[in-house]
């Protein structure tokens, strides 16, 4: 079996402007004795690094059939992408890709292949979850006026990044919370239109910053919860759970991907056992890559280089509390008082971490 590895394409890469240098020198001395230090240290790093950042594109068509077999539910989407990039290719003219937005169940992939066509296109990913964020701001910056205020992601990756077209991938805007004061989903009507976004102004920094040039992948399990102006803004895809033979593939692809970037992948084979393949097809895709780091191990432990069906655990998901109570009833005892407490810190964490100011420590699951 031929495995689907997405490969880091060679970009062609212009400089774009990203804010302009003038005004940010203006704003910095026009700060009063009593400004955020943390404004003026902003204004001071922006001034440092300059205002050039990267704009790029493939230098050829990118392997877009490769990047289909590792993710076959993805057709229509990299279709339409592969389009855009063929239209670039032999002028000067920039890659220009409406926002895209994934509908689907969880665990299918969404994230998954936003990470992986910035990887095809040669530019940088930052990941946006919006379902444990509730504060308005985490898009657009807080005003500089609140305690602990700071800029908001978009900010953050064009001033901070090396990339004026990174992928921005806002996940969960289905499920995004909000307040009477607070839209955390308000500044993609700016962000999502490409003459408005050339101007943005982040609340923190209040310097327009040209967004124009990213690119925007969003995900939801609905489209019933996300406002119809912001849809229309949209190229919107409905992705479907892949079928057996599709499953299959993207198993197998992720089994390569661990295997090859592991020494100890080395004592494995190219190819997953068929049966085993079966086993793992079946579960989410979320869940694949948990279960076959599991199997890599237990196979090590009973002195294989081979994974057996018995290794993947079809069950590898997360245990909820209530999968806890029902395990424990069956044993005929109550769940420890641990995991209780466990839920209680997570409800306690998930509290602090949308109070303004607060770090928020997150990293892209494959979803």
């Amino acid at each position: 079996m031929t495995t689907a590895m997405v490969k880091q394409e060679l970009a062609v890469a212009s400089f774009s402007t990203v804010y302009d240098l003038e005004q940010v020198e203006t704003a910095l001395n026009d700060l009063n004795e009593s400004a955020s230090d943390a404004l003026r240290a902003t204004y001071e790093r922006m001034l440092k690094t300059g205002n050039l950042r990267f704009c790029v594109k493939p230098n050829r068509m990118p392997s877009f059939d490769e990047l289909g077999d590792a993710l076959p539910n993805f057709t229509e989407p990299l279709g339409d992408v592969r389009k855009q990039v063929a239209l670039c290719l032999e002028t000067d003219d920039r890659l220009e890709l409406m926002p895209i937005l994934l509908l689907g169940p969880p665990g299918i992939g969404k994230t998954h292949f936003a990470k992986a066509l910035a990887k095809l296109l040669g530019t940088a990913y930052h990941y946006v979850p919006m379902s444990s964020l509730t504060a308005g701001w985490i898009l657009s910056g807080a005003s500089s006026q609140w305690k602990n205020a700071k800029p908001g992601k978009v900010f953050e990756a064009l001033v901070n990044g090396s990339y004026a077209n990174p992928v921005i991938a806002v996940d969960e805007i289905d499920k995004a919370g909000s307040d009477a004061q607070y839209d955390p989903l308000g500044a993609l009507y700016a962000l999502l239109e490409h003459d408005t976004a050339r101007a943005f102004v982040d609340e923190f920094a209040e310097v327009p910053i040209d967004a124009g040039n990213v690119i925007w992948i969003a995900t939801a399990n609905e489209a019933q919860a996300i406002p119809e102006p912001l849809l229309n803004r949209m190229n919107v895809y409905e992705i479907a759970p892949p079928d057996a033979a599709g499953a299959r593939r993207i198993a197998q692809t992720i089994y390569d991907e661990i295997r090859t970037s592991h020494a100890w992948g080395q004592r494995f084979p190219d190819t997953l056992d068929d049966d085993a393949l079966d086993v793992l097809a079946a579960t989410p895709p979320r869940t694949m890559r948990r279960a076959l780091l599991h199997a890599f191990g237990a196979a090590r432990l009973d002195g294989r280089d081979v994974i057996a069906p018995s290794d993947i655990r079809a069950d590898e998901g997360p245990r909820s509390a209530g999968r806890l109570d029902s395990e424990a009833a069956a044993r005929g005892s109550p769940r420890p008082a641990a995991s209780r407490h466990a839920r209680t810190c997570r409800y306690t964490w998930v509290r602090q971490a949308v109070e303004p100011g607060r770090t928020i420590p997150f990293s892209p699951l494959d979803a």
